[in-house]
């Protein structure tokens, strides 16, 4: 793949939504290191830190909201020919609630996208989404593709808010043929700096599962996430794909590498008296983390692969354990111990069978 976008033209000022947040400022610091592009613009409604501000280098902070049809001056006022979104919102602000959540989510991509529509010098658009959409069902594929579609409709806002954005996407793709679109369905993000909700359960001594499954995992690190929204800037693939390390786990070895106490109940109990036994972090969870962790999300990389030419550092299980290792959890059981009582109950499987003969 070279770093043309869909016309030839190289990227040269590159515009970075969400710039004041864990994913939009590291694509800008990335970006900024680039001699190739002559300009980043980092654009959000609120002022990044100063330490993020430092590690944005040359990047140019541009305050500016994009649900305001104003973001049109900040396109077409300088040249825009690049626009990576990452804006998203997981989870409804504090003191916001829901309704700003899909304010952010939904309205403002949509205005983003009619101004990218008119925008004469926009030629590459790549967009954050989620893994989320694919929902979750006992009906589900071992490995969703691009082309599936939820087998069940998500039950989380979240989730929900990316489907409707991608709608917008496909719209713009097809008013603006010549814009190279990629649509990013990221699986769930977890490494050292920013651990997703979902996996911060394991943090409990005690871990609980759903009784009589044993979702599969695909996990994405924090790292592979923000350098394939870079490469989506340069490449010229179009469509959307699916982002996932190589490999799977499954929550029960998930819950075994951190070290933890497995204690399997029934889903209706893990997502009510559950939810509460665990404190703030599983009563933050959303539908699709609850659905995560009930049913797993198998994904099909080969296009991440093959048309995006993008191929994660990390594979799911070392994304998990240096997840682990960033936030210090202190095993419960230690592993050589389980090792050695699996061993050991295997070697007295094997000579009660052999007795048996």
């Amino acid at each position: 793949m070279g770093s043309d976008t869909k016309d030839g033209h190289q990227p040269t000022v590159v515009m970075v939504t969400g710039a004041s947040r864990f994913f939009g400022g590291d694509v800008v610091a990335r970006l900024a290191r680039d001699p190739a592009i002559e300009r980043v613009l980092a654009v959000d409604s609120v002022m990044p830190s100063a330490e993020l501000r430092r590690r944005m280098g040359r990047a140019e902070f541009v305050r500016a909201d994009i649900r305001n049809p104003l973001i049109r001056k900040v396109v077409d006022g300088n040249a825009v020919d690049t626009l990576i979104h990452t804006a998203v919102l997981t989870h409804p602000p504090a003191g916001g609630g829901r309704a700003v959540m899909k304010d952010l989510n939904v309205l403002g991509a949509m205005q983003l996208f009619a101004v990218c529509q008119k925008a004469p010098t926009m030629r590459r658009v790549a967009v954050r989404s989620s893994s989320a959409v694919y929902g979750g069902s006992a009906k589900d594929p071992a490995k969703f593709t691009e082309e599936m579609g939820a087998r069940r409709p998500p039950s989380g806002a979240f989730a929900r808010d990316m489907i409707e954005v991608e709608g917008f996407v496909r719209g713009l793709a097809r008013r603006r043929p010549d814009i190279a679109i990629a649509t990013l369905r990221l699986a769930p993000i977890v490494g050292p700096r920013l651990a997703a909700r979902g996996i911060e359960y394991l943090r409990s001594p005690v871990t609980p599962t759903v009784f009589g499954r044993d979702a599969r995992m695909q996990l994405l690190h924090e790292e592979d996430a923000v350098a394939a929204l870079v490469h989506a800037a340069h490449t010229v693939a179009s469509g959307t794909f699916n982002v996932a390390g190589d490999g799977a786990l499954t929550l029960s070895q998930v819950v075994r590498r951190a070290g933890r106490i497995q204690v399997p109940v029934p889903f209706s109990v893990f997502r009510t008296v559950g939810r509460t036994l665990m404190g703030r972090v599983m009563r933050e969870f959303s539908g699709e983390q609850l659905d995560y962790f009930h049913f797993g999300c198998g994904l099909d990389t080969t296009r991440m692969r093959t048309e995006l030419g993008f191929q994660p550092r990390w594979t799911t299980v070392q994304a998990f354990d240096d997840f682990i290792g960033g936030a210090a959890l202190r095993p419960v059981i230690d592993l050589k111990w389980i090792d050695a009582a699996e061993n050991k109950l295997l070697g007295l499987v094997g000579a009660g069978t052999g007795a048996q003969r």
